[in-house]
């Protein structure tokens, strides 16, 4: 029986250059969708999933992630004392969703940096790895959907969605070798930005993973890649020459909030689910679609 999935690694420690230059000072997990920003949708999404401890892995320029999840006792009294007792309620509630843990990045550039950085806390147990510009809203959670699949086979899941055949210029393709089931892939490899005449599938690698801890000798013994880093999805690609790993296509409506447009359609779309939003929300959408046919 495979061991559970209690704790989550999320690298916060990156620049946001796509965002500059609001991100200059103020951390790209931070930004808004709606009234709530990003990294609490991807810690509530770990969360609803079983994850019992987060590991966020920050730098000097991230205190306002690890403020967001402490305690604001002059907020807090302020909110009291105003009667604003809903609120007063939300915010203490940020800091009580898991245990958090803070780890500094140290080491070269790179989204496995981060995960190596953790190995001391994750011990012989596997884990997960979400990263914190990503959320995808469904039913089930993203997260929750790729721990069934590690709990029947007990080998590395990597979340997976589809995309269109020009879309393959923008993500890590997946090459699976065989469906085992509905949804579920082992994979063969990988192909990094492989474009429509290349790529092997029209399954792209979201920034989701269940580990399992042999991941982190192959992220100690792997080559830097382009421009000195150390990249994940490389270490997996040496895993799986050891062992079956396998992708899970995710159930659910994708956003990457790391980039403008997938940022801004998380919000539009998002509010247009919130009842106290929907109905100007889709007035506002209708208005500018009536400007942009005068114009």
């Amino acid at each position: 029986m495979s061991q559970s999935v209690r704790k989550a690694i999320i690298p916060v420690a990156g620049f946001g250059t796509r965002f500059l230059p609001v991100t200059k000072a103020m951390p790209k997990e931070m930004l808004p969708i709606i009234d709530k920003p990003v990294i609490q949708y991807v810690v509530e999404e770990a969360v609803a999933s079983g994850i019992t401890d987060i590991i966020l892995v920050t730098s000097g320029t991230k205190r306002a992630v690890e403020d967001h999840f402490d305690d604001n006792p002059i907020l807090e009294a302020w909110l009291k004392q105003s009667g604003k007792t809903r609120a007063l309620e939300e915010i203490r509630s940020i800091g009580k969703l898991a245990n958090f843990i803070y780890v500094r990045q140290k080491g070269p550039y790179g989204n496995a940096t981060p995960v190596l950085n953790c190995r001391h806390l994750i011990g012989d147990e596997p884990f997960a790895v979400l990263f914190g510009d990503e959320i995808l809203i469904g039913k089930k959670p993203r997260l929750r959907q790729m721990i069934e699949v590690y709990e029947k086979y007990g080998d590395p899941v990597i979340g997976a969605i589809e995309v269109t055949r020009e879309e393959t210029k923008k993500y890590g393709i997946l090459d699976p070798a065989a469906e085992v089931e509905h949804g579920v892939y082992q994979l063969r490899g990988m192909v990094e930005k492989p474009g429509p005449e290349r790529t092997p599938s029209l399954l792209a690698a979201t920034g989701a993973y269940i580990l399992t801890p042999n991941i982190f000798d192959h992220i100690e013994k792997m080559k830097r890649g382009h421009g000195g880093e150390l990249i994940l999805l490389d270490a997996i690609r040496g895993l799986m020459k050891r062992r079956p790993v396998y992708a899970k296509t995710i159930e659910g409506a994708y956003y990457d909030t790391g980039s403008k447009l997938g940022w801004l359609r998380a919000n539009l779309e998002l509010a247009l689910q919130r009842e106290d939003l929907a109905e100007d929300t889709r007035k506002l959408v209708q208005s500018l679609a009536r400007h942009k046919k005068k114009i």
